[in-house]
């Protein structure tokens, strides 16, 4: 992970934004998107395995924010569970009716930044069309084109407040989230859960991208 971070660094020309948007486009180009139900895997274990789930490849990035003196937190987000429904239409019964979601910000010049607006402003994001939960693309992945928005604030397609159901508040840690509202899945329904799920890659790691 130090290694990710100082070449984050190396490239970033000192600006903590540039040197995030850096950071998660190494990440997405290293660290292969898979389905997996482990909320709280080590990020040295995912970055070791090179493949993650989208709060899995979230978590690294906020490590690595960390790494160089960045200030993280994450917000609590109840979402609907058939907001996966499209991404998995033969296995809507093993869906959860409910979802915790940890939703990452970063401190930056003395303001919290939402990783969904990493990349530019909500409002700019939005033309980049909504983000449809089903092929390829994850939430991480989706941030660098468009509007990902839980609170209704693009009033557009991108609007995806219809699925959360609460907000549970922000935290200093995913860890302190998850410590106080579970994961989604209680342990003996997890590990059964994340064997047979990260099995099913979102886009095989052989033509994942890759940076140099």
């Amino acid at each position: 992970m130090l290694r990710l971070a100082a070449e984050a660094r190396d490239t970033s020309a000192g600006s903590g934004r540039t040197y995030l948007i850096m950071a998660h486009q190494l990440i997405a180009a290293r660290v292969c998107p898979v389905y997996a139900m482990n909320e709280k895997q080590p990020v040295s274990r995912t970055l070791a395995l090179g493949r993650g789930s989208c709060s899995q490849r979230l978590a690294l990035l906020e490590a690595v924010a960390r790494g160089c003196e960045i200030a993280t937190r994450v917000r609590g987000l109840l979402l609907d569970g058939r907001f996966w429904h499209p991404r998995f239409p033969r296995l809507r019964a093993l869906i959860p009716r409910q979802v915790v979601l940890a939703w990452p910000e970063f401190l930056l010049d003395g303001q919290w930044v939402v990783v969904s607006e990493l990349y530019g402003d909500l409002g700019t994001l939005r033309a980049g069309g909504r983000f449809t939960n089903t092929g390829r693309e994850t939430l991480f992945d989706a941030i660098v084109r468009t509007a990902v928005d839980w609170d209704g604030s693009t009033c557009s397609s991108c609007d995806l407040s219809g699925h959360a159901l609460a907000d549970l508040g922000y935290f200093d840690s995913r860890d302190d989230l998850f410590n106080e509202h579970g994961q989604t899945l209680c342990l003996p329904v997890r590990i059964p859960a994340d064997l047979l799920m990260r099995r099913r890659p979102v886009v095989s790691c052989a033509t994942q991208p890759r940076l140099p």
